[in-house]
């Protein structure tokens, strides 16, 4: 901070104390523990969802993952065509943006945002400039920790 002060003005350097001695406190801690519940909230639906999808359609634990993502995404989709996922966020903050729900979110108000423009344009020009880098890193990432995994697995170790 004194750095910065550095290359201010001695005006702007008033200006800046006035500002510091103004601003709104944050309340960091009431904010974590609402994302912190919102997300758990999140995660506990998807664990009925999971829990749902063994009992009633005879999934395994090791192949329930894929539909019980799909859902979760599929509800926020809703969700946020509704506007219900938006007050949610603005209550929990990071606790809906963290979850797998988020990236539905990120992927649909886009479109949603865009839809006026057209659906080629539009919707389906911009539905991805968000989570577009989502995807690409998450998919090299994987791609990178399987290259890992086969090394470690082909050589018994480094």
């Amino acid at each position: 901070m004194a750095s910065k002060n550095k290359e201010l003005t001695p005006v702007q350097q008033q200006y800046q104390r006035l500002q510091d001695k103004n601003e709104p406190k944050r309340p960091v801690l009431t904010n974590c523990i609402k994302a912190f519940f919102v997300g758990g909230f999140i995660c506990f639906v998807g664990q009925l969802i999971s829990m749902m999808y063994i009992t009633y359609f005879n999934f395994t634990e090791q192949n329930v993952g894929n539909p019980t993502v799909a859902t979760l995404i599929f509800i926020s989709m809703l969700l946020t065509g509704f506007g219900v996922y938006d007050r949610m966020a603005q209550f929990g903050g990071a606790g809906t943006a963290v979850p797998v729900t988020g990236f539905g979110n990120s992927v649909i108000a886009a479109a949603i945002e865009h839809r006026t423009e057209g659906f080629v344009l539009g919707v389906g020009g911009n539905m991805f400039k968000l989570a577009g880098p989502i995807i690409l890193f998450g998919v090299f990432s994987a791609f990178i920790i399987a290259i890992i995994k086969t090394i470690v697995i082909q050589y018994g170790g480094l």
